[in-house]
This record gives C-alpha cells, sequence and structure tokens, in this order.
C-alpha cells in the first residue's frame, strides 16, 4: 500500500511525522537509493527501500512499549552534545530503536513511555487527546487555599490562561509544600511556571501517573514493559471515537 514517506517514518517509530518532514527537506531520506526530493512523495513500506540517513528503517519491527522510571538529572533525548546521561542509557537489554512520547526537564523524575509505534506516540502526544498526567510537586513555601484555587482556575502564561488544573495538598513543613497537580496541557515547563508565577519556585517535581499508568513496583531508573491489555487501553485514547471524548484521565509534558 502506498504512503507518504513520512508517515512510513513515523509509523517505523524513527522520528515524529514532522520531525521526517525536516528529514527529507534536508535530503536525509532516500528511497531505493534515490534522494527523496518532495514532501508527497510515496512509497510502499513493506516493498521499497527507505533508508534516514544511510540506515533502513523496517516499518514491520516488533512493537516495543516501555514504562520508564526516569531519574533526576537525566536528559530525554537519544543523545546529548553535552555528554550528559540520556534516557535511552537506562534501557539495557531492549533491542531496537525506541523514542520518548514526550518528555520531562532534565531535573524532573518519573513516569515517562517510550515506544517504536509511532502511530501510538504521535496520537498520545496530539494536544486534542488531552490525557492526564499526575505530578507530586514540592514548592517553596506555603501554599494558601486561595492559590490552590488559581492554579485549579487556571494561572495567565504570556497572555493565555493555562486549562484548570486539579490540585490536592499532600503535605508542609514552615518551609515547604507538597503538593499533587493534574493536567493535560503539555506546554514547556508548564508546572514550574504556574508556580513561579505565584512566587512559589518549584523545589522537587516528579510525575508519578499517566492516564491510568503508575509507578508500582518501578524503582528509580528502572523500567518494565507493558503488557498487552495496557498497550490496548492506551490505543483507545487515540481513536477518534473515543479518545477526545474519554473521561479517563487524560495527559502533559514537564
Amino acid at each position: 500500500m502506498l504512503e507518504r514517506i513520512q508517515k512510513i517514518i513515523s509509523t517505523a517509530g524513527i522520528v515524529s511525522r514532522r520531525k521526517a518532514e525536516e528529514y527529507i527537506l534536508e535530503g536525509r531520506v532516500t528511497l531505493n537509493g534515490k534522494v527523496v526530493a518532495e514532501l508527497g512523495a510515496k512509497a510502499d513500506g513493506e516493498k521499497d527501500h527507505i533508508k534516514v540517513d544511510g540506515k533502513l528503517i523496517n516499518p514491520q519491527q516488533t512493537k516495543v512499549y516501555i514504562l520508564l522510571n526516569k531519574p533526576k538529572n537525566t536528559i530525554t533525548s537519544l543523545k546529548d552534545p553535552e555528554g550528559r546521561p540520556t534516557v535511552l542509557s537506562l534501557l539495557k537489554g531492549v533491542k531496537g530503536r525506541v523514542y520518548p512520547v514526550g518528555r520531562l526537564d532534565y531535573d524532573t523524575e518519573g513516569l515517562l513511555l517510550l515506544t517504536n509505534d509511532g502511530d501510538l506516540a504521535n496520537g498520545l502526544m496530539h494536544p486534542k487527546r488531552e490525557i492526564q498526567k499526575t505530578y507530586q510537586v514540592k514548592v517553596k513555601g506555603v501554599l494558601e487555599d486561595e492559590q490552590i484555587e488559581k492554579l485549579e482556575e487556571g494561572v495567565m502564561l504570556l497572555g493565555k490562561k493555562t486549562a484548570p488544573a486539579k490540585v490536592k495538598k499532600l503535605g508542609k513543613t514552615e518551609e515547604n509544600s507538597w503538593i499533587e497537580m493534574i493536567i493535560h496541557e503539555g506546554k514547556n515547563r508548564q508546572i514550574k511556571k504556574m508556580l513561579f508565577k505565584l512566587k512559589h519556585p518549584v523545589l522537587k517535581i516528579k510525575r508519578v501517573r499517566y492516564a491510568f499508568l503508575d509507578l508500582q513496583s518501578v524503582p528509580p531508573g528502572k523500567y518494565r514493559f507493558l503488557d498487552s491489555l495496557e498497550v490496548k487501553r492506551l490505543k483507545t485514547f487515540i481513536r477518534p471515537s473515543s479518545a477526545l471524548s474519554s473521561k479517563t484521565p487524560k495527559a502533559a509534558n514537564q
């Protein structure tokens, strides 16, 4: 079956469809030995030879789905020019190339999904899916009820109000507070910016839940493979008939 080459690359889990389009424009993709010159070019993923940076891709590779408990001070990237440890360095024993579904900041800990299933990854990251992500956050100072209400109503960032969040107090000392925040937007460093706006800088942040998945039995720096039922349930989030209307927990990146 003929499909756009960027879709084939994305489905193979190499990079996102948008990134694949950039690769094509940069001349990094070949089809049967010839450089692909236009974004509209199509190919048969089962018959044609498609290479990215000289490496043959395999759209039919076995799909892999991983839940990683990302430790602090680890880059959510395939490689880092500064030589810092990446999440891929933690995946000992995983065959094939997998890619993060979204990202977590260098100093953010917790649940991160990785896969070579491009369709699922792109679907889960689409803003319209509104998949919930749950974070435990330690902030400087003690949050008052009024500030909790502001977080729940939305905070103005760069002239636009964030979507309503769900916030729960977890504990406090004289100097700090622990809260749980659930958001579904994926704006860059959103939780940190929201709390900084309220004059309560984030001291520590950990993602503990993504949709229905949690970190139970996965210690920091370790991972596990998702089972078939979990994968099937994740895929319901990207189906047009259910993903946009489902009230099952929704997502965002920090």
